[in-house]
């Protein structure tokens, strides 16, 4: 089967085509990673885990944050901190991403310094959605969103320069790579959807325009660290954070990848959120979309092994990611390929907390 056999194309030499998509863990109260999320990735590493790993969304700034506890790359001090984690990773014989994150409007004051607004594309609240935070009681929880302040025209430029020097933290900390967060409804995909994107500037109204910030962050990136080195995650079709379709779906994400194919980035992360309660990817779009593109894409959003090298073999996809299924089985990868049981994760230790739901899940052979 491919999918356990060794992959290489561009920036890309991995043992397998399993990927280890990126996943929310809230470990770090000080934002900086440590010994004990470099043993979690550690642990989900090489021959028995992912080719390919992919960090949980990692914060560009201080004001990109719209969930407690999660990491970030922009200081020295989380520089330092990351090259515990590439290390561990590498010393395994894995590659391993950077997932560069900006929320936008999903956010609230609590998240924000000195409880300043969030920023998004517009003033738009995320009304019906939450971020991980504090109430006016300074108790910790799921909050409502807070009213977003629209960036001004000059400060998208400066947002971009933010995932743009985080890149350039990353590869110092050693990753392979750095995947922007374009999907989910967070800051990217603000911008794209014209339901969240009311701008009457350069970054509103066409296709082309929408698609402007997004690409002038992958350019700043690709200045700073190579093209090799820099991929996107995508969700077309997606609605989570409350992003309603809109008619030029299809024409934005054709536009997309063609621009994308055009700079030869690393590769395009697409997630069918499905998976997440959210509307599934049409019958044909990814058939389509490999058609405008020929990098390397990967695939996200309720795989399994028969999906996952169905869709390898027809060509339409190059790797599978997996998300969920790797916080309880770190050796995920030898379970698929031998078709051994997999363990459920307590759902109740996914965010916060430290080892407890983290690094004590145990492998196949342990339990037994």
């Amino acid at each position: 089967m491919k999918l356990f056999k060794s992959f290489e194309k561009g920036n890309l030499k991995l043992v397998n085509r399993v990927v280890m998509a990126p996943m929310t863990r809230a470990r770090n109260p000080d934002g900086i990673l440590n010994q004990m999320n470099a043993a979690y990735y550690a642990q989900r590493s090489g021959k028995d885990g992912a080719g390919l790993i992919i960090t949980e969304g990692t914060a560009i700034s201080p004001t990109s944050m719209g969930v407690l506890y999660v990491p970030g790359i922009y200081t020295q001090e989380m520089v330092e901190g990351a090259k515990k984690v590439t290390t561990a990773v590498h010393n395994k014989g894995s590659k391993i991403f950077a997932q560069l994150w900006h929320v936008g409007r999903v956010s609230h004051t609590s998240n924000q310094p000195d409880g300043q607004l969030p920023v998004g594309a517009s003033d738009i609240r995320a009304e019906n959605s939450t971020a991980w935070g504090f109430d006016e009681n300074g108790k910790e929880g799921f909050v409502t969103c807070s009213v977003p302040r629209p960036l001004e025209t000059e400060e998208v430029k400066l947002v971009a320069q933010d995932f743009a020097h985080a890149a350039t933290c990353a590869i110092e900390a050693g990753f392979d790579g750095v995947e922007l967060h374009g999907a989910n409804g967070y800051l990217i995909e603000q911008f794209l959807n014209p339901h969240t994107n009311n701008r009457t500037d350069e970054y509103g109204g066409s296709i082309k325009n929408r698609s402007r910030f997004l690409l002038e962050a992958i350019d700043l990136c690709i200045s700073k660290i190579g093209a090799d080195k820099v991929a996107i995650r995508l969700t077309p079709y997606g609605g989570l954070h409350e992003l309603p379709h809109y008619d030029e779906i299809e024409a934005t994400y054709q536009y997309l990848a063609t621009e994308l194919q055009n700079r030869g980035i690393a590769y395009i992360h697409i997630m069918d959120q499905k998976s997440r309660g959210s509307f599934a990817l049409p019958k044909g779009f990814l058939e389509r979309f490999r058609s405008w593109y020929n990098g390397i894409i990967i695939l996200a959003g309720g795989m399994d092994k028969k999906i996952a090298e169905t869709m390898i073999e027809s060509g339409i996809i190059d790797l599978a990611a997996f998300g969920e299924p790797f916080i309880a089985n770190p050796d995920l990868v030898s379970r698929l390929k031998n078709d051994w049981p997999l363990a459920e994760p307590d759902r109740s230790l996914h965010y916060g907390g430290k080892e407890n739901g983290y690094l004590d899940y145990s492998v196949y052979q342990q339990e037994n």
